[in-house]
């Protein structure tokens, strides 16, 4: 169900996200939604210029808490923080609760469920909990193989290096060039901004590629090109979902993404990266089984460069399309035409 319109004003709850590491799923809104933006609400970087801080060209005030943010008439509130273990801080719980109080609909990523506390709204509020599993679930059959579309997945090196960004820009450019595209998200960043898909972490792991499967044949039949939202990480010790996600989606070509130097998984010093070319290796192995489910290919490398100022991310893209031999870019900062031109 679609809640959001373009006309929809969204404040975005966001404390410590902008400057911290937990607003992933905020900042991704910020740039690539549709609705009506009205504030952002962080008390670290209150007053500060959203442009400044976050490159993202939106000149949207930053205030301290709801109540500020009222001010600016929003109708939805949007949870895009993470913070760790899954749930909100206590003193954060006061502006969920004004949020309520006030008459705005509220928009939750959250794994905890909130609408079972507000079981008395006011009429047309509505609380949308994305991270739910759909009913009606199967396991996988590799069905999508089957499919005429194109289906490109991104992959990553590591979590939130920018697969779903990636995916957007992908999915942004291909609807520019006038090809049929779709965007099957899997994440709550990547639901909320385009209004359907799949939590895959809310899933059980035995329904994960049905779940997958699922999804990809109803958004498939109608399109040219599927672009699918990749989660974690081979790499990664503690992620789950990538597999399922190639499973399920059967994909013709991967983009691999990556941060510009980086070196090992994040906070796991002890989980090194394998060189590029021995990542793209894993990642056509996997997909393709051995020649079960074809020749899978990684068609080119999206490279993280936010961190780098302009002269050093051209050079790391120069650099990493020179060991890999694939086209690279940066597709936020340069574009994505060198990843979808070899898509297709």
């Amino acid at each position: 169900m679609v809640f959001l319109t373009p006309k929809t004003r969204v404040a975005i709850l966001l404390h410590e996200g902008i400057h911290g590491v937990h607003g992933k799923t905020g900042l991704a809104f910020l740039r690539y939604s549709d609705t009506s933006i009205v504030a952002v609400i962080d008390y670290q970087a209150k007053g500060q210029s959203l442009v400044e801080v976050t490159k993202i060209p939106h000149p949207i005030p930053i205030v301290g808490n709801v109540a500020e943010a009222l001010s600016y008439k929003p109708e939805v509130l949007l949870i895009g923080i993470a913070p760790s273990g899954g749930a909100l801080p206590t003193e954060w719980w006061q502006d969920i609760e004004d949020a309520i109080a006030s008459g705005l609909s509220l928009v939750n990523g959250l794994h905890t469920p909130i609408a079972p506390k507000f079981p008395e709204l006011q009429p047309k509020q509505w609380i949308w909990d994305i991270r739910q599993q759909p009913e009606g679930l199967g396991i996988g059959e590799g069905k999508a193989r089957f499919l005429a579309c194109k289906r490109v997945l991104t992959v990553g090196t590591d979590m939130a290096v920018g697969k779903m960004s990636t995916s957007l820009e992908l999915h942004r450019l291909a609807l520019k060039r006038g090809i049929n595209s779709q965007f099957l998200a899997t994440g709550q960043g990547g639901i909320a901004i385009s209004g359907k898909g799949i939590p895959l972490d809310a899933i059980k792991v035995d329904f994960a590629a049905g779940a997958v499967e699922k999804i990809a044949l109803e958004l498939g039949q109608n399109c040219e090109l599927l672009i699918v939202e990749g989660q974690g990480s081979l790499l990664h010790p503690g992620s789950t979902a990538i597999l399922p996600l190639i499973r399920g989606s059967q994909p013709t070509s991967l983009i691999l993404v990556h941060r510009a130097g980086q070196k090992h998984i994040k906070d796991l010093p002890s989980v090194l990266i394998p060189p590029l070319p021995e990542v793209v290796q894993l990642y056509e192995t996997v997909a393709s089984a051995g020649g079960t489910f074809g020749e899978v290919k990684v068609q080119g490398i999206s490279l993280n460069t936010f961190h780098l100022d302009g002269e050093l991310a051209q050079k790391a893209i120069a650099e990493v399309s020179a060991i890999t031999g694939l086209p690279c870019t940066d597709p936020v900062r340069f574009g994505a035409e060198p990843l979808l031109s070899k898509c297709l």
